[in-house]
Parts: C-alpha cells; sequence; structure tokens
C-alpha cells in the first residue's frame, strides 16, 4: 500500500465477524484481497501500520488458545491498535459472573471491538446483539471459527490461483470442529466443491444438508481432491467411544505419505494445528513438500488485521 494511498470504508464492508455461513462471495473476496495487501506490510522491515490507531481491542477468550490467540495480538499490534487481554483465570468469571456482565463492563471501557473464544456454541451471536462494539468471533464451540476459514481460504488461493472449482476435501473429525464448518460455509460461498472424510461416528448427520459429500475411504478422496484440509482428532474423543483406537483411526485416516504418492497427483496439505503427529498426519507429510501448515500460520496474522481493519469501517491512512 502507498504511504499515499487512503481505503474508505464507508459503509463498513463487516459489521461483526461472526461465522462465514451466508457471507457472500464478494464480501469474502475483499477479506482475502485485503489480507493481501497486509502480506505485504508484513514483509516489510517495520511491519507496522497506524490503521487502528485509537481503536481499543479487547481480546475474550474463555477458552485456551495459543495460536489464535497470539495471531490476534499480533495483528492488533500491528495495526496499532490498543489492546486488553482478558482470561476467565483469575477473573471475575470465577466467581459467578456472567458473560454479558463481563463484556458490559469492558465495554464501559470504551471498547472498540471485542475478539471472543468462548465454549458456547452461538455466545458470539449473542454478545453482538446486545452490545455496541464490534464482535470478531475466535471460535465459538463447535459452531465457527471465521478467521480460521478464511486464512485457509487464503492459503489455497495464494497457492493454487482460485477458489472457484477446486475441490477441497476435509479429514477427520467433522461433528467436533468448527474448523470445518467455517471452511465448509467459506469454501462453498466461494465456488469450491468440498466432501469430507472420516469415521461415521464423526461425521455430523446434517453434512450432507450443509452441501457436502461424505466418501467414506480415504484413497478414494485423495483421488478426487486438489486439496486436502486434516483436522485434529480431538483424543478426548476416545473416552467417549467414537473410535475403535487411535492405531485403527491412523490406519484408516492417517495421512501418511505413502497415501499421498498412491494418490499419484499434486495435492495441497493443509492443518489448522496443534497436530497429533503419526496420528492424523505423520511428520513426513506435515513437514514435506505438499504442505503449506507454516504458510496458514503466517497468513492467519494478515487474515485477521484483514478483519479487524475492515470492521473498524472508516478511512484510515495506510501510512
Amino acid at each position: 500500500m502507498s504511504p499515499h494511498n487512503k481505503i474508505d470504508l464507508e459503509p463498513p464492508v463487516l459489521t461483526h465477524l461472526l461465522g462465514l455461513d451466508g457471507v457472500p462471495e464478494p464480501v469474502i473476496t475483499e477479506i482475502l484481497d485485503t489480507a493481501e495487501n497486509f502480506l505485504a506490510v508484513l514483509e516489510r522491515p517495520i511491519p507496522k501500520v497506524p490503521s487502528l490507531r485509537g481503536v481499543t481491542v479487547a481480546n475474550l477468550f474463555f477458552e485456551n488458545s495459543t495460536r489464535t490467540r497470539i495471531s490476534f495480538e499480533l495483528a492488533e499490534k500491528r495495526l496499532s491498535a490498543d489492546t486488553i487481554n482478558f482470561s476467565t483465570s483469575g477473573s471475575s468469571v470465577a466467581k459467578g459472573e456472567t458473560l454479558l456482565d463481563t463484556v458490559k463492563n469492558i465495554e464501559a471501557m470504551k471498547v472498540d471491538v471485542v475478539v471472543m473464544r468462548h465454549w458456547a456454541a452461538g455466545s458470539s451471536k449473542f454478545l453482538a446483539d446486545r452490545i455496541d462494539a464490534k464482535v470478531v468471533n475466535a471460535g465459538d464451540g463447535t459452531h465457527e471459527h471465521p478467521t480460521q476459514g478464511l486464512l485457509d481460504m487464503l492459503t489455497i488461493r495464494r497457492k493454487l490461483g482460485a477458489l472457484k472449482g477446486l475441490k477441497v476435501l476435509i479429514l477427520g473429525d467433522i461433528a467436533h470442529s468448527r474448523v470445518a464448518r467455517s471452511n465448509i460455509f467459506g469454501l462453498l460461498n466461494c465456488g469450491a466443491e468440498v466432501k469430507v472424510c472420516g469415521p461415521a461416528t464423526l461425521i455430523p448427520r446434517e453434512a450432507e444438508s450443509l452441501g457436502v459429500e461424505v466418501i467414506p475411504d480415504l484413497d478414494e478422496g485423495l483421488k478426487w481432491c486438489n486439496v486436502v484440509n486434516v483436522l485434529r482428532l480431538q483424543l478426548e474423543r476416545m473416552s467417549q467411544g467414537l473410535i475403535p483406537s487411535l492405531r485403527d483411526y491412523q490406519r484408516r485416516y492417517g495421512l501418511t505419505r505413502l497415501r499421498l504418492e498412491k494418490a499419484a497427483k499434486d495435492i495441497v496439505v493443509m492443518h489448522p494445528g496443534p497436530m497429533n503427529r503419526g496420528v492424523e498426519i505423520d511428520s513426513n507429510v506435515a513437514d514435506g513438500p505438499w504442505s503449506v501448515i507454516l504458510s496458514q500460520v503466517k497468513h492467519g496474522v494478515a487474515v485477521r488485521m484483514a478483519a479487524l481493519f475492515l470492521i473498524s469501517g472508516r478511512e484510515k491512512d495506510e501510512g
């Protein structure tokens, strides 16, 4: 971005970013294009712009997070925003304070944007309907994780040039994955084809109503797709008897070098992290020539910069 360029975003492209369900392709493209511009900023010797100077962002994480939280904090610093970081440990939440009371108190401190991760599906929508600040969903239960979906889409677009017409396989625990839902909604809205693969116990009943086909056999899925997005097997599901054993899961659904070579085609391999190496993905795949996993991490900062910038809806000097 030229020091003299100004981006006028009235009315705002986004009011809130709660999910990708129903978000039209032009809005998704606007976010991804803006993220491309911020990737260029991140390559500068001083990777910082004054775009959100004077804007206060509160990061509210009611669940543990490493990558998403750090990525949002870094995005805010790169945009020159003022930030408040909040976690439930040591807070009034532990004393019985409600979510709404917590946020109302933070908003009374003149917070402009709330970035929130919460264990309850729909919590970000609940919040956005009741406070004046803009809300960015950093993951709400098993519902959605829109910035992860967007950074995955940006990674695919940068690697393969376009989203329309691509064939994307989402592999693993679809039923409990907010990442899967945001990818499905975003990719379908942008004209990609999406199929899912995993144990029947980890495929949601509504999968086909979401517009995706279920492929039971991983080898068949790899022969079909251009991209495979491997989801973390949530090991806590083992205690619920949803899979026979880790060994059985790895044998049937683990992404291995042998499987990729057997597919005999170029396939882009993604993973939102954290990875269970040797379970859902082998190390020689995660670190191999197919993988764009580290690119996903890099693109996450730019996508979150774009989301925060766009919901501000103001003319900003990209100096």
